[in-house]
């Protein structure tokens, strides 16, 4: 419970912190009592500027930071221990490259935003439904290891799309909204996207919440996990489809964001332990705030905004170095 709360504690801090920095400082006082003027209808007695950047501006981009980043720590910490590896992600299926191709061709085809956050949610559920077909057609082999190599080949094979459009695409329009969607941003987030992906966020995670402590069993070999009385066929299917619905409906609205589903489970392993049980809950929090104090530095630490994918990179990889380095042999 101690790493829980420090987890809370730290994503409080950091989503406070955000809240106040910017290119219009506000102070942590003006913070709360502009929080509080909303919340009981009072008196506003800050700054009436500092309500509308905080609740029209800052909150929402927050608000979708900390879904965004709690999905894709949820569904990589779900990865790795259904594959029972600590170098999977949530891309391992082909998620992340099944939802890039469709909102590319949505974005290539001058859709609307509601169209292209659609068809980013489509081509990664139909991509994931792709690989788990060819998988199971594909009985002689063992099954993890085959969804692992059919998703590496999809994911090769849908990239190779995603150049091709690249290379058709208006030089001068089409190209720099493909080129900047792919690197990642939370810039034109809006409330009526919350509302887009709270919800199919919330469906895929319930799931794995309430079945928490079954993902522990599917570390262990399949036997032993059948011995156990568990269906590791259809659990397996289960938590694959919640990982994938909840990674698709992060990559909708914020574009590919690497190493968050790769590094924080580690972290959070490292905070709570292994036991998926405290596991989930960790991922979820050290998820979401760390992808707020990405976000934060993307729109502060220059003159113009550093997408968010240059910065989880540079962020992420020396650090998953370090802990490779430092960790105890075993990861479970």
């Amino acid at each position: 419970m101690k790493g829980l709360f420090l987890a809370a504690l730290g994503a409080l801090v950091v989503v406070i912190a955000a809240l106040c920095v910017g290119k219009y400082l506000i102070s942590p006082a003006d913070v709360f009592d502009v929080i509080w003027a909303r919340i009981t209808g009072g008196p506003l007695t800050a700054d009436p500027t500092a309500d509308t950047v905080v609740f029209n501006i800052r909150l929402p981009r927050i608000l979708a930071a900390l879904l965004v980043g709690a999905a894709l720590a949820a569904a990589g910490a779900t990865f790795q221990g259904m594959f029972r590896n600590p170098l999977v992600s949530p891309d391992i299926l082909g998620v992340s490259a099944g939802a890039s191709l469709g909102a590319i061709l949505g974005i290539f085809t001058s859709q609307t935003v509601w169209v292209i956050q659609a068809m980013t949610f489509v081509g990664g559920l139909f991509t994931v439904a792709l690989v788990m077909a060819i998988g199971a057609a594909v009985r002689r082999h063992d099954a993890i290891l085959v969804l692992v190599l059919v998703g590496i080949a999809v994911e090769t094979l849908l990239g190779s799309a995603i150049s091709l459009i690249k290379i058709l695409a208006d030089p001068y329009n089409q190209l720099p909204a493909i080129t900047y969607w792919l690197l990642g941003s939370l810039t034109a987030i809006n409330r009526a996207d919350l509302v887009s992906i709270l919800i199919p966020i919330a469906i895929g995670v319930a799931p794995l919440y309430l079945l928490r402590w079954r993902l522990n069993l599917l570390t262990l070999s399949e036997d032993e996990a059948r011995a156990l009385g568990v269906d590791t066929r259809k659990l397996r299917l289960l938590f694959i489809v919640c990982a994938t619905l909840i990674t698709s409906a992060a990559v909708s609205v914020s574009g590919i964001i690497g190493w968050v589903g790769l590094l924080i489970p580690h972290m959070a392993r490292f905070l709570v332990g292994p036991d998926f049980s405290r596991l989930l809950p960790a991922s979820l929090l050290l998820g979401g705030g760390y992808l707020v104090l990405v976000d934060t530095l993307a729109r502060t630490i220059a003159g113009i905004e550093v997408p968010l994918g240059i910065l989880t990179a540079v962020i992420g990889a020396p650090f998953f170095l370090w802990l490779l380095a430092t960790r105890e042999r075993g990861w479970q």
